[in-house]
């Protein structure tokens, strides 16, 4: 029972909940773009369609350097949670340089990591046994990790949060 919320020029926000979202087109600050179909909301005075996707009246000015934060749940979805050494299910995540090295809490420095692996690479580097890293590891910059709550998405949600052509 989520919703979408796009600014003024379709660029992905958030993600509220349907009553927040409601309130927002019944307060005439946002119009319904996409609807829940077949599950429509019942109130006093009446029936309304459940908003899957909204549009703000208004444009919001965001902070130009939208960074995303780095966390566990967030190294482990950027990978698929597949080990970024052996390309098993992963369920810790790696510094690639060891915090005892001086390895910083970073996107370019966090991977996903089976257990296994994991106790075996200790406090070393993939250099120093012999391993090589599956990809790079970088920030996500995609729309979808911009937009608050948009872990799980929603099929009627692909067509706002594709990358915008330039």
């Amino acid at each position: 029972m989520r919703t979408l919320v796009l600014n003024a020029g379709y660029e992905p926000l958030a993600v509220v909940s349907f009553k927040r979202a409601l309130a927002l087109v019944m307060n005439h600050k946002a119009t319904i773009v996409e609807v829940d179909v077949g599950h429509p909301v019942f109130g006093i005075s009446g029936a309304w369609d459940r908003p899957s996707v909204i549009l703000l009246t208004r444009y919001v000015r965001l902070p130009h350097s939208r960074l995303v934060p780095v966390s566990r749940r967030g190294v482990l979805r950027r990978d698929a949670h597949r080990c970024a050494y052996c390309g098993k299910p992963a369920s810790t995540i790696d510094h690639v340089m060891p915090r005892s090295r001086g390895g910083e809490d970073s996107w370019e420095n966090l991977v996903a990591c089976c257990l296994r692996c994991n106790n075996v690479k200790g406090d070393r580097t993939p250099a120093e046994l012999g391993w090589q890293l599956r990809f790079t590891p970088h920030m996500p910059h995609e729309p979808s990790w911009m937009v608050r709550g948009s872990e799980h998405l929603l099929p009627e949600w692909e067509g706002y949060l594709q990358p915008q052509a330039a």
